[in-house]
């Protein structure tokens, strides 16, 4: 994770965005650190990645790069506004001892590559250009499943699907394309089905650790899905980062080994 010091939204570059709304970046990092001691008392290690002026969107960590299986793949941001993020968090990763790998194509990190079990989801449409999944799976050895994301205010994979566990995800079915929807429907077919209020307010943007499912507090039908389901909802206010576009995955670089 990385902490809003800098957190502020000063360019839009997704429909989330708007500058000239007000960002109150104190209470963007009192929402951040309950985030964080969340994670904590439910017993999870966090590492932090320092922030850097200039960079407000580095809080955004899961776009920093995909950690899986001894392997870390850097970001290669879309935008020029981002592109300096994937220095410091390949900064952290070989800090960490890994061999940070590149791909030649656009790829944003666990915003568009979720790892389910022992194969990867991997959104494009928006951000990430679909030629690096098939880099991505040369470098991890995990196969990729291409799905095509149509609404931008879904730019991200993981603003529109949620991984549970190894076996189920939830997702908001308008946020892709026909054929992605009938992948998903053949891969998945007792996955959770989020509703239009609950997907507006990246409801969907969650961290699961296979039993409790930390997500933003406003999702509170898909938190009642959740604990039907056998989870155990979480639930944080990031209101303040949501002016960003982002929101609890959004804040955390998951490390699957």
């Amino acid at each position: 994770m990385t902490a809003p010091t800098f957190f502020t939204v000063e360019y839009a570059i997704n429909p989330w965005m708007d500058t000239s709304t007000v960002v109150d970046t104190e209470r963007a990092v009192r929402q951040w650190e309950n985030l964080l001691s969340t994670y904590r008392s439910l017993g999870h290690t966090v590492e932090m990645v320092e922030p850097v002026a200039g960079l407000p969107d580095m809080v955004y960590a899961a776009n920093g790069g995909l950690v899986v299986n001894g392997t870390a793949v850097v970001a290669r941001f879309a935008h020029p506004q981002r592109a300096g993020e994937a220095a410091a968090y390949a900064e952290w990763m070989t800090s960490r001892g890994f061999e940070p790998q590149f791909t030649h194509h656009t790829n944003e990190g666990q915003g568009d590559l979720l790892v389910v079990g022992s194969m990867i989801l991997a959104g494009f449409g928006f951000r990430t250009d679909q030629r690096a999944h098939d880099e991505v799976a040369q470098i991890t050895g995990l196969p990729t499943t291409s799905l095509e994301l149509v609404d931008p205010r879904f730019y991200h994979l993981d603003t529109a699907l949620a991984v549970l566990d190894d076996t189920t995800i939830a997702y908001y079915p308008p946020a892709f394309s026909d054929d992605a929807r009938a992948r998903l429907q053949q891969l998945f077919p007792d996955a959770i089905e989020v509703a239009t209020a609950d997907a507006y307010v990246l409801g969907l943007n969650v961290v699961s650790d296979g039993r409790h499912v930390v997500l933003p507090a406003n999702a509170s039908a898909f938190a009642a899905q959740l604990a039907d389901a056998g989870f155990e909802p979480v639930s944080v206010d990031l209101s303040e980062l949501l002016k960003g576009g982002g929101s609890v995955k959004c804040c955390t670089l998951e490390v699957y080994s």
